[in-house]
């Protein structure tokens, strides 16, 4: 048998990397990676309460191992703070972030998706992640804040950069953080903007929310509320693209629950849990340990970096039976997909509800939704997986 050897950057372990992750739950399910100083865990119940665990596991020394450094990051980005500051933060933003302003969203979601499905009404092949799920969330996500019409595209444009992929460096490079920074700077011109003329959106939301701290009125300052329209804008555009694309190949590669799908859309909720358990578009996140903690008699020392393979323990066949079969009618609880305790994704709601909207509109439209196989193109990231190009025939 070869070594156990996980390297997170290699793509050719990322195309496929569920034999390898199931023997890093029998063989090492503390795993350790000297070539990139990091431990692993990779078994259900091993991942789960490390989400939990914040006074452990924490997120300050960053999310991401391409990022992570030996001290705090100076950010005030949601995703890299700990209670009780993220607690802070997070309540406050959830006064913007209401279920509410989700729910209104619905029919603005099923508008776009029917936009990009009529410029592809009467072709023989379409590419469903160009022309379909990778432009939906940005633009879905621009209606949630309130950006004008006009300014979509342009900061459509600066959102893809935002992915940009540099050979040997990843998305960590000079085009990406210098969309990221014109991204804040257009975000903090809008939220100046709404503090003379308030409207009715989520960019209003952020300048007026206001929480009780100890007896005193808290409310987000301009670079907090920009910090988490970068975060909507990062986090909720390519993995909702990535779930989407995984829904469009898992469903070919099962068409006869395709075929129940289409034929009844109250079948899709539960279906994208499944897809989201299933191939996890976002499988791995790092945490920093604040102790020494000690996982099937191996030591982890204090301030290691830890990374949390969601991936795997969606995989797990200790806690879901028949773990490796696809089964859009699979009965469980939750999965690790969106995070889980005081990070969970708060964006699940909207993600979901873009999934369900995308994937009626589809399927209303091409019921029999086929993918030529042969066109498939992976993309590679060490913390996303999906496709970046998967051509539709009609």
């Amino acid at each position: 048998m070869t070594t156990l050897n996980w390297d997170p950057f290699d793509a050719d372990i990322d195309a496929d990397p569920y034999p390898l992750w199931r023997r890093m739950r029998d063989e090492a399910p503390t795993y350790r990676n000297d070539d990139f100083d990091f431990w692993a865990l990779s078994r259900y119940d091993d991942v789960e309460p490390a989400h939990r665990d914040t006074a452990t596991f924490i997120s300050n020394h960053g999310t991401v191992l391409e990022i992570m450094q030996p001290e705090p990051l100076p950010t005030a980005q949601l995703m890299f703070l700990d209670p009780p500051d993220h607690t802070r933060l997070r309540a406050l933003v959830s006064r913007a972030f209401t279920p509410k302003r989700v729910e209104q969203l619905e029919d603005r979601i099923r508008e776009i998706c029917n936009e990009f499905l009529d410029r592809v009404a009467g072709c023989s092949q379409f590419d469903f992640v160009r022309d379909f799920a990778s432009p939906l969330p940005s633009l879905v996500i621009s209606s949630l804040l309130g950006v004008p019409l006009e300014d979509q595209a342009l900061l459509r444009q600066h959102i893809e950069t935002v992915f940009h992929i540099e050979p040997g460096v990843g998305m960590i490079n000079d085009k990406s953080m210098g969309a990221r920074s014109a991204i804040q700077e257009y975000i903090l011109g809008q939220l100046a903007e709404r503090r003379v003329r308030p409207r009715d959106d989520m960019l209003t939301d952020l300048t007026l929310a206001e929480i009780t701290v100890d007896g005193a009125k808290r409310r987000l300052t301009d670079d907090e509320a920009a910090d988490f329209g970068n975060l909507l804008v990062s986090a909720g555009t390519e993995t909702v693209a990535k779930l989407l694309g995984w829904a469009a190949v898992l469903l070919d590669e099962h068409p006869d629950q395709r075929d129940e799908v289409a034929a009844d859309f109250s079948l899709i909720p539960n279906a994208i849990e499944e897809i989201l358990r299933y191939q996890a578009p976002s499988p791995v996140t790092a945490r920093w340990t604040t102790r020494d903690v000690e996982y099937h008699g191996t030591l982890i020392p204090a301030n290691s970096k830890v990374l949390l393979i969601a991936g795997s323990a969606n995989r797990d066949e200790r806690h879901y039976p028949d773990a490796d079969r696809f089964d859009i009618h699979r009965s469980f609880d939750h999965h690790l997909s969106f995070g889980y305790g005081a990070h969970f994704c708060i964006g699940a709601a909207l993600a979901r509800m873009e999934a369900r909207v995308a994937l009626e509109e589809a399927l209303r439209r091409f019921p029999r939704l086929a993918v030529d196989r042969d066109g498939l193109v992976k993309l590679h990231t060490s913390t996303v997986r999906g496709y970046s190009a998967i051509p539709i025939v009609v």
